[in-house]
């Protein structure tokens, strides 16, 4: 049974065998993320609700045409819901109908050839890399004024908390690592001495991720301090713990990460995901080839990389309007 929550109510729709097995595919055949199975199945249970008015099993999947997906389309616009919201729907379909197909309980794939929607792109908010220097001593100086106030029990806890997320940002930026990916790391993928660290992406592909000379050393400054902690040096004990011991989770840095922003007067959107974009960006700048920094971002799609290529371009024709003595004049006919 599916629950989805509509914009001023809540319908509940058994949605059947077909969908039940479209979820096992998902998770076994396609090792999908669990949210990649709960956007999708969402999806489609709305498609349920909104064309068909299905609050009862539903299961006739082989009677839904071409007119009514163009249906959906038109009902999710007069929502309200974004573009970008209305493609991941449509994927969602396209995909289940692949399934049916495969299984043969459809004949065709109702929501293949409908017109193209063009989402807006926004281009990824990135950090310069003065602003990252003074996010890095900003978490310093934040652990040093609480233990001067006595917030922080002892100067132990405050220079493992402080030497901790210094080599998480530090990592972040370095490798281009999602914060899921650093806090997932285990206590024996901390090979500091190559450089090199292997981390579990998205659907748990894994791929190697380069550490350049600041994040080996704040890591090595962290594992200092985690040791003498008593941290557990376990093979498969997480790297970056709390104080009690425990794995880190993403929420908990995400909370300090505000405090460090606030003490350094950086904008509070600033997130660990905004560090990964700066790295990707950064790379762009600096000459590094599109292919390379796809494959370090472990992006399936070379389209998703490229979006970078248009930050960089934006970023170009703003130094060039700032600096260039004649950029803003009218040349003269």
């Amino acid at each position: 049974m599916c629950v989805v929550q509509m914009k001023n109510e809540k319908k509940t729709v058994k949605t059947g065998k077909f969908l039940t097995g479209f979820i096992r595919h998902l998770q076994i055949e396609k090792n999908s993320s669990p949210h990649t199975i709960a956007a999708y199945t969402s999806g489609i249970v709305e498609f349920a609700v909104k064309v068909r008015n299905s609050d009862s099993e539903f299961d006739d999947w082989q009677s839904v045409d071409r007119d009514q997906a163009r249906t959906f389309v038109m009902e999710l616009y007069e929502s309200g819901n974004a573009k970008r919201s209305i493609q991941r729907k449509l994927s969602a379909m396209r995909a289940f109908y692949r399934y049916l197909m495969l299984i043969g309980a459809s004949a065709d794939n109702p929501f293949d050839n409908l017109p193209m929607i063009k989402a807006d792109k926004p281009l990824p908010k990135v950090m310069t890399i003065n602003q990252i220097e003074s996010l890095i001593a900003a978490v310093d100086s934040f652990w040093q004024e609480h233990l001067a106030c006595g917030t922080v029990k002892s100067e132990g806890g405050a220079l493992f908390s402080s030497s901790r997320d210094k080599a998480i940002i530090e990592a972040i930026y370095s490798g281009g690592l999602r914060i899921s990916e650093v806090l997932n790391l285990n206590y024996s993928e901390a090979d500091i001495s190559s450089g090199i660290i292997k981390v579990r992406g998205k659907g748990k592909k894994e791929r190697l991720a380069v550490l350049g000379t600041p994040a080996k050393q704040a890591l090595r400054e962290y594992l200092r301090y985690r040791n003498a902690a008593g941290g557990s040096r376990d093979g498969n004990a997480p790297l970056f713990l709390n104080q009690s011991g425990s794995r880190l989770t993403p929420r908990s840095f995400q909370r300090n990460l505000k405090d460090y922003l606030a003490a350094a007067g950086l904008p509070p959107d600033f997130t660990p995901h905004k560090l990964r974009h700066s790295f990707a960006t950064h790379l762009l700048d600096a000459g590094a080839d599109l292919r390379s920094v796809q494959e370090m971002l472990g992006h399936e799609n070379l389209a998703t990389t490229q979006i970078y290529t248009h930050v960089s371009a934006e970023r170009l024709k703003k130094v060039y309007s700032d600096a260039h003595p004649l950029a803003k004049r009218k040349r003269k006919q």
